[in-house]
């Protein structure tokens, strides 16, 4: 195969054709982030071919746009693994290549990152590739200002602009405008206007009109006059997909003093129509079919199910508000923003700021409901504590994603929100351990004023326990009676202790399994009843097991000085990798035989 330094146009353009079929044929078998991918295609190809990676930097924001660049670079006899346990990762990570300059799973990243490596290896070329809407993300634009103000000569940032959150504004006239602004003719014109005004020190009408026709200029070309108000020098805008456009662009840039900016557009899912067609869908996507594009659907999920509640919620109180950052069809709010427009919020890529923002609806008589995944509202902790806490505002928390999410693996897993709202005062957390029960606890927070209110849900797909009583604030529900051992499981870990039952009896174990559904506050009066009873007690969650629901648990005791051991079953790890849900659940010690060695294993420690 040729090198890519030494490929023409036309070859180019026939790799392109290549990748997309790769990228289609592989994501539609292991699931993926399909449709960003397809429209970075070309975009990848003449990076590779102007730069030198080897030497140079590339970053991704986000880093699920980086697909093309993992073939480009050694990783594309293995690419069939990617989201695979122990395959190739959904996301930029050095560990993964020494051509991933920085770790890349959450937006608005790599402009920070960026500009820290620029400042380190002035001769280096760092380039960062912005798409899906992390511009507008604050950390984007805190990191804008500070590039611009220390006039990074070496970074060169590209806005891959792909219609998903910035307007339209191509066509004839912006074709026109980026072709001139890319000329030789007109940086040099610009120089010199600049230059000449700055030389030329006498006052009036002279300097005047010339300062008055540079202002006149700038703001012609629209993006110009804000970029360059932020220390950039701005090309565009490129059509993302013309080889011969790009190449001649890039090639110019190379040898240019930055900070540059480039802006390109793109069509996001080029190629594969269904993609074309539904660019959220295929934005991220599990595995389909191909020929149909249709995905499985088999089993609600708890998402879904909270979709479903959240309108019956919305059409009986007119307060209720929804809010979420950027992810609407992913945490079950697609029919809730159709139903009720003008009750529905979607920030984009601002967590921090739509904390804050359901704290002022709250402050109103409103009832807003914060969806978020686990992993992104890490992203608002001082807005949690400071914002929310100190004033007990009621904001209902829809914790999406919690535990293990899969193949998206480490930069997506929810495991600290446990640890975060355990901590922060004034905050009441919950959580479902069936779909019946979310729907109760939903119900149950519509007129919940007492505070920040927490549901933290599971990406699992619905479990039902039959003869299951309702759900009842604050007080733990004994499911199974057993002696010698107590169970206290909470959320999904209640499903995983009720399927190995059978196999715990059958070598010697034997019971109770309590439904611990309200963590917060704890159920204090089962807590001083239970302590007597049993030998041994364990705590499952899954979470990270410092500062967890188990470590609550411990405290408590602790304060009223009850000499009492707990075992806790939780993850040892923050740092849990991508694969199967399923795989991940039972390697890690939450599920099926690894479970039971866990129990096993600190029973018999105890009797030492």
């Amino acid at each position: 195969m040729k090198n890519i330094h030494d490929m023409s146009i036309e070859d180019i353009n026939k790799k392109a054709q290549e990748i997309r079929e790769k990228l289609v044929e592989t994501v539609s078998k292991n699931g993926g982030h399909l449709a960003p991918n397809l429209g970075i295609v070309e975009l990848t190809l003449c990076l590779h071919k102007v730069f030198d990676f080897s030497k140079d930097r590339l970053l991704f924001d986000v880093g699920h746009q980086s697909y093309v660049h993992k073939l480009l670079t050694g990783r594309d006899k293995n690419f069939s693994t990617l989201r695979k346990r122990g395959g190739i990762g959904p996301f930029t990570d050095p560990k993964e290549s020494s051509a991933d300059p920085f770790i890349s799973g959450h937006a608005g990243t790599a402009l920070s990152a960026g500009a820290g490596i620029a400042m380190a290896s002035p001769e280096k070329k760092v380039i960062v590739v912005v798409g899906d809407a992390s511009i507008s993300n604050g950390h984007s634009l805190e990191a804008l200002n500070n590039i611009g103000g220390h006039k990074l000569k070496n970074m060169i940032i590209i806005l891959n602009d792909n219609e998903m959150s910035i307007g339209k504004n191509v066509g004839s006239l912006s074709r026109f405008f980026g072709k001139f602004m890319v000329s030789e003719k007109y940086m040099n014109f610009r120089d010199d206007i600049k230059s000449l005004i700055k030389k030329i020190k006498i006052a009036g009408g002279v300097s005047d009109t010339l300062e008055r026709m540079e202002f006149s200029v700038k703001n012609f070309f629209l993006p110009l006059n804000m970029l360059e108000s932020f220390g950039f020098k701005f090309f565009g805008v490129l059509d993302g997909h013309n080889v011969e456009e790009l190449l001649s662009t890039l090639n110019k840039v190379k040898n240019i003093e930055g900070p540059i900016f480039i802006h390109i557009k793109t069509q996001k899912g080029k190629g594969y129509s269904f993609a074309e067609q539904d660019k959220e869908k295929f934005h991220g996507i599990s595995p389909f079919n191909m020929e149909t594009g249709d995905t499985d659907l088999s089993g609600k999920t708890y998402s879904g199910i909270f979709g479903k509640e959240i309108v019956k919620l919305g059409e009986e109180d007119k307060d209720i508000v929804a809010i979420c950052s950027g992810m609407v069809k992913g945490t079950g709010l697609g029919e809730f923003f159709k139903r009720f427009p003008e009750r529905a919020i979607d920030t984009g890529i601002a967590e921090g700021h739509a904390v804050t923002f359901a704290g002022g609806l709250a402050t109103q008589g409103k009832k807003p409901y914060v969806v978020i995944y686990s992993t992104f509202l890490q992203r608002a902790y001082s807005q949690l504590i400071h914002d929310i806490s100190l004033q007990k505002l009621p904001v209902r928390f829809i914790v999406d994603r919690a535990g293990i999410v899969g193949e998206d693996g480490k930069t997506h897993n929810g495991l600290y929100d446990l640890s975060i709202f355990l901590t922060i005062p004034n905050y009441t957390v919950l959580a479902p351990a069936t779909s019946k029960e979310l729907v109760e606890m939903l119900e149950f927070s519509k007129n919940f004023q007492d505070g920040p209110l927490v549901i933290r849900i599971p990406r699992e797909v619905e479990y039902n326990i039959e003869g299951d009583r309702e759900f009842e604030f604050g007080r733990w529900r004994e499911l199974k009676k057993g002696k010698e051992n107590l169970f206290i499981a909470t959320g999904s870990m209640v499903k995983e202790i009720l399927d190995i039952e059978d196999r715990l009896k059958a070598r010697g174990i034997e019971g109770t399994i309590v439904n611990a559904s309200t963590l917060k506050p704890l159920d204090e009066k089962y807590l001083l009843e239970c302590v007597k009873e049993y030998k041994n007690i364990f705590v499952l969650e899954e979470a990270y097991e410092k500062n967890s629901f188990g470590s609550s648990i411990m405290e408590f005791y602790n304060e009223k000085d009850i000499d009492v051991m707990i075992k806790k079953i939780a993850l040892k790890e923050g740092a849990i990798p991508h694969g199967k849900r399923s795989e991940l659940l039972e390697e890690f010690g939450l599920r099926g035989e690894n479970l039971i060695g866990r129990i096993e294993e600190k029973i018999d420690a105890g009797k030492k």
